[in-house]
């Protein structure tokens, strides 16, 4: 990162891709280890929870459709009322064992690119052996943060839920009292204002807020809701910047699973050789944008910062990322790594 802390502010859109491009362009041999060691595993068990979960979903329907046209009691029906019951069974095991390792590799990518980021930020010298050693001593914080964020999300669509079942019955009753065919149409924009408001506050603001949370749980002393709190605070004044960041990036990713499923998961009438040709590309694009995902952050993380005059002196960020290395984790202190407050 070449820039003065004071001048990160500036950066806007295209000069948080340039930097983040540049983190990694100096450091190409360490991030390719990293991705070959964590991000790559972990966009293959994606993918292959993409096509595995499709494979017994398809089977599951086409049984039970199957199931419909048998006559109970027959033989043919104790069979394939069986193999449905296996087959949910076999689909739930390998949700729970897929669910069990992403978050595992989720929990070691962030980490480890968010540490390496930061150490090259700060001119430090860094091996792919320090940065596997330091991974684990920060997951707990992680963890914490990330099942604060699982409380949010789910309290989030609780309160939606129960918006739109009063909303709901609200309706059914002005319904039955005979209301006017104009404001029935009035109600039901209501509804599909309320969906639009629900998905973009979830998709972008909330997601935006928790992937800057991460990088302050790795990167201060401040974890769990806290760690929320303190991103909802620095992001203020770099809002639309951030989530304009969220939605390319999210689009880029959907675009890309998007592909795979049409090519890959649905692509049954094209030859073999062509299905895994694209697998295969699409692998190398989700784990390149995985990558540049998580570096992303860091620098909008160290933009704000720098917006809010909370310049992190590097000596001190740098002798903070040496706790890593030599023991227990030690938080670096707010006090410690402002310059200035204004």
């Amino acid at each position: 990162m070449d820039r003065e802390q004071e001048e990160m502010q500036f950066v806007g859109f295209f000069g948080i891709f340039k930097q983040s491009y540049k983190i990694i362009s100096s450091s190409r041999e360490l991030f390719a280890k990293i991705t070959l060691a964590l991000i790559l595993p972990l966009s293959f068990i994606y993918l292959v929870h993409l096509e595995v979960s499709s494979l017994f979903s398809r089977n599951i329907i086409l049984n039970k459709l199957e199931l419909n046209h048998s006559p109970p009691g027959t033989a043919k029906f104790e069979k394939l009322s069986h193999l449905i019951s296996h087959e949910t069974v076999y689909l739930w095991l390998f949700n729970a064992a897929y669910f069990t390792l992403t978050f595992i590799l989720s929990l070691l990518s962030l980490a480890a690119v968010v540490y390496t980021t930061a150490c090259i930020y700060t001119a430090r010298e860094l091996s792919f052996n320090q940065v596997i050693s330091v991974v684990p001593k920060v997951w707990k914080r992680l963890l914490v943060t990330f099942l604060c964020i699982f409380v949010v999300t789910f309290v989030y669509f609780l309160v939606f839920f129960l918006v739109l079942v009063a909303c709901g019955a609200v309706s059914l009753v002005l319904i039955s009292c005979g209301i006017p065919v104009g404001l029935i149409k009035i109600m039901g924009a209501v509804f599909l204002i309320l969906i639009i408001l629900f998905n973009v506050g979830y998709f972008l603001y909330l997601i935006t807020i928790w992937n800057l949370a991460c990088i302050v749980t790795v990167l201060e002393e401040v974890y769990g809701f806290a760690a929320m709190v303190k991103s909802k605070n620095l992001i203020k004044g770099k809002i639309w910047l951030a989530i304009s960041i969220t939605f390319i990036l999210s689009l880029a990713g959907g675009l890309n699973v998007i592909a795979f499923q049409r090519l890959v998961v649905e692509g049954s009438s094209m030859a073999m050789a062509n299905r895994f040709v694209y697998a295969i590309i699409c692998l190398l694009l989700l784990s390149t944008m995985s990558l540049f995902r998580l570096v992303i952050e860091t620098v909008i993380f160290f933009v704000c910062k720098s917006y809010h005059r909370e310049n992190i002196d590097k000596t001190v960020l740098s002798d903070h990322l040496e706790v890593y290395l030599q023991g227990e984790y030690a938080p670096l202190k707010a006090k410690d790594v402002q310059l200035f407050h204004v």
